[in-house]
């Protein structure tokens, strides 16, 4: 289904699910113990004065932004990209966990009434994959782990776009509410002081019969503590933030209220988000080593994003590669 840009969306449906017979408090306290390490310790800062998202009072939050979305929250899954992708394909047999709500999902992303978008949301993510293929785990109440499954109208060409738009958008999110001075790394990796804060997937998943789906995952550290993080990683705990901008559930919600505007605003005029990304990326004007796929590198000065969204190091486009910022 699509609606037009100017569309006006009912507010957020919620349904806060468990993938068994148990109680969501139950699979949380499952989730918790796998913060444990081989001797039965707590990992240090592990689920320690790290309330769960309120689901209840986030679609309250959500319901004045007129989105159109609708909202399940889980205490744990697999990855949230993967799930709605299941979703988008109608696939439930490969469901890890929670299969009736894979199950709900699907059927109403086919439904002709659906939702304008789905958004998934994971206490505890077990099997997240970042760009390049990365893996990686996240902690209850440590960060954000969340998933948007969206049908856009843009045409399929600007859809290099999408990843640095969503990455646009949040960053402007984070220094309004929290005051962090976040950046953008080409293409869409949120750096404080060169450190990682989020870290963003965009998937394009083929639809039979149907518009393509587009899966918009992110994953946000908010109150990860050092010894919890990868090297060159840091949260909005450790950049200062003040303990009252660190409420997991209000900062999600504005977010999302935030992405929904700025996806809007980009599907009425692709044009804008150029101007909108060099504002924020801190790549142009760098001195930058581009690691391509098959181990080759290139050395050079970033100097521009052209219209394709490709990075432009000394007159070369780069379309896909990991960037690093050289001192």
């Amino acid at each position: 289904m699509h609606l037009p840009s100017d569309a006006v969306c009912p507010g957020i449906a919620i349904d806060v699910q468990v993938a068994d017979s148990r109680t969501a408090d139950a699979r949380v306290a499952d989730a918790r113990r796998a913060d444990l390490d081989a001797t039965g310790a707590r990992v240090p800062g592990a689920g320690q004065d790290r309330p769960l998202l309120d689901a209840a009072r986030l679609a309250d939050l959500l319901a004045t932004a007129r989105t159109g979305y609708r909202l399940t929250v889980l205490p744990e899954v697999d990855s949230t990209n993967a799930a709605l992708a299941r979703a988008a394909r109608a696939d439930t047999t490969t469901m890890v966990a929670a299969t009736a709500e894979l199950e709900e999902m699907a059927r109403r992303w086919r439904a002709a009434d659906g939702p304008r978008g789905q958004v998934l949301v994971a206490e505890r993510q077990s099997a997240g994959r970042g760009r390049l293929d990365r893996s990686w785990e996240s902690r209850v109440g440590a960060g954000l782990t969340v998933s948007l499954l969206v049908r856009l109208t843009v045409e399929t060409a600007l859809l290099g776009w999408l990843p640095m738009v969503v990455g646009t958008s949040l960053v402007s999110t984070v220094r309004r509410v929290t005051g962090v001075p976040a950046v953008l790394k080409w293409p869409n990796d949120l750096l404080v002081d060169g450190a990682k804060l989020a870290g963003i997937l965009v998937e394009l998943v083929p639809v039979p019969a149907s518009a393509p789906s587009v899966v918009i995952g992110f994953g946000l550290n908010v109150h990860a503590e050092r010894d919890e993080l990868p090297q060159r990683s840091t949260s909005l705990r450790l950049c200062g933030a003040h303990p009252a901008v660190l409420d997991r559930t209000a900062l999600l919600a504005e977010l999302l209220a935030d992405l929904a505007g700025a996806l809007t605003r980009w599907e009425r005029d692709p044009r804008t988000a150029r101007a909108d990304y060099l504002a924020v990326c801190s790549t142009i004007g760098r001195q930058v080593r581009v690691e391509l796929p098959g181990g080759q590198s290139h050395l050079g000065t970033a100097t521009d994003v052209d219209a394709e969204g490709r990075l432009v190091v000394d007159g070369r486009a780069f379309s896909a590669g990991d960037v690093i910022h050289l001192r």
